[in-house]
């Protein structure tokens, strides 16, 4: 790596179409890599890039929030999207008005603040839609829930999702106001 700072190595933006592929292959990694020895194996190995990049695709061209981390010149891999996140508002509001969905980083790009820029855009996004606040549901037993109560996120439910036919615990991290989740620092 050069001698610039390693936030300067990644720019955050808009997700485009073609980012669909790649944004899955993020997913994927992340997925195998965090939930192994959580989640059924079957929910890991029965993973397709090609699904989650029609499944992205569709959110890219429908204009919801999805935002990437994608590596600068200087950085290893040029061009190499190594993060991203998704948000959107809620049109029933329950919990907050908005929802952060995914947040995923590579394993290489961890401990960069890439999670906490990308968090920051989302958040901003969805303030400027008008949502006042902003949830996000994390599986609990996620070594990484951590990184939404240092970003200011307070505990505010737990619940269940089914994931491979298994119920997993998950808990709801919450921020009221929203601009608690666009000027986040961790």
């Amino acid at each position: 790596m050069t001698g610039a700072p390693e936030t300067d190595l990644v720019a955050i933006r808009a997700a485009v179409p073609s980012d669909a592929t790649a944004i899955a292959g993020v997913h994927v990694a992340s997925w195998r890599s965090a939930y192994a020895g959580i989640l059924p194996n079957h929910s890991l190995t029965g993973l397709s890039i090609p699904r989650q990049a029609g499944y992205y695709g569709r959110l890219i061209g429908d204009g919801q929030i999805v935002r990437v981390a994608e590596a600068r010149s200087g950085a290893p891999v040029s061009g190499l999207v190594v993060g991203f996140v998704t948000a959107r508002r809620i049109s029933r509001a329950v919990a907050a008005e908005g929802e952060i969905e995914t947040l995923y980083v590579l394993d290489d790009w961890r401990e960069r603040g890439i999670g906490r820029r990308l968090i920051q855009s989302a958040g901003a996004a969805l303030k400027a839609a008008g949502c006042r606040s902003a949830f996000v549901w994390v599986l609990s037993e996620n070594p990484n829930r951590w990184f939404y109560e240092r970003l200011g996120g307070v505990r505010m439910m737990e619940g269940q999702v089914g994931v491979g036919g298994v119920a997993q615990p998950q808990t709801a991290y919450r921020w009221d106001p929203i601009e608690i989740l666009a000027e986040a620092q961790a």
